[in-house]
């Protein structure tokens, strides 16, 4: 098992790379957690922080470093929680990554804001009829110097099978990248999912046979 998560870990680095900008930005990864909610928005819960790289110029971390947790406002028009579509953000919404003071990593909030635009809400059918959905945004807030900071998150479902969301699900897993600059453009968003589906499908794969 140890073995796989490195190889997540590496496998989620790469699309991580759309992110690189001119100044330095600091990547979470969080795995697990509840996602649940209804058309009044999406909520987060009980996600580990297991990885953090480049904060205060240390390399990878990883273990058990804190949690990661979001709120959104309510679903948009035109869009549906099985089929996808945007969530509004803004002050009706929230993002916090808090840390647990292990390995280097500072206790309390490391970045606590709120998502900047729409989040979008995006289902993924995959070739043997399965399901996936992302939730991806932009973020601003302040960080745990008083800073403020930009950045974006991607988080991806368990698969669902064949059924589609019904109010709650599990978190595969999910990435935050936060810097002093603007967010990413969404098509950086859009390499980071794909990452994130292969690696779902890796470790799919590794865990059966």
């Amino acid at each position: 098992m140890k073995k796989v998560l490195w190889i997540a870990l590496l496998a989620l680095a790469l699309p991580m790379a759309a992110f690189a900008s001119t100044t330095t930005s600091v990547d979470f990864t969080n795995s697990g957690g509840t996602l649940s909610g209804s058309s009044e928005g999406l909520t987060l819960s009980g996600s580990e922080l297991i990885a953090v790289n480049g904060l205060n110029g240390m390399g990878l971390v990883t273990g058990a470093l804190g949690s990661v947790s979001f709120s959104t406002g309510a679903l948009m028009a035109g869009g549906s929680l099985q089929n996808g579509g945007s969530f509004a953000g803004g002050a009706g919404s929230s993002f916090v990554i808090d840390g647990n003071g292990l390995n280097g990593i500072p206790s309390g909030a490391i970045f606590s804001g709120t998502f900047d635009g729409p989040v979008t809400w995006t289902l993924i059918t995959l070739a043997n009829g399965t399901h996936n959905y992302t939730l991806s945004g932009s973020i601003t807030g302040t960080w745990y110097n008083g800073t403020t900071v930009y950045g974006a998150s991607v988080q991806l479902t368990i698969n669902t099978g064949k059924g589609f969301f019904n109010g709650s699900t599990k978190i595969s897993s999910g990435d935050t990248s936060i810097g002093a600059s603007p967010v990413p453009e969404p098509s950086s968003l859009i390499f980071l999912g794909t990452g994130l589906i292969a690696v779902a499908g890796l470790l799919r794969h590794k865990l059966t046979i």
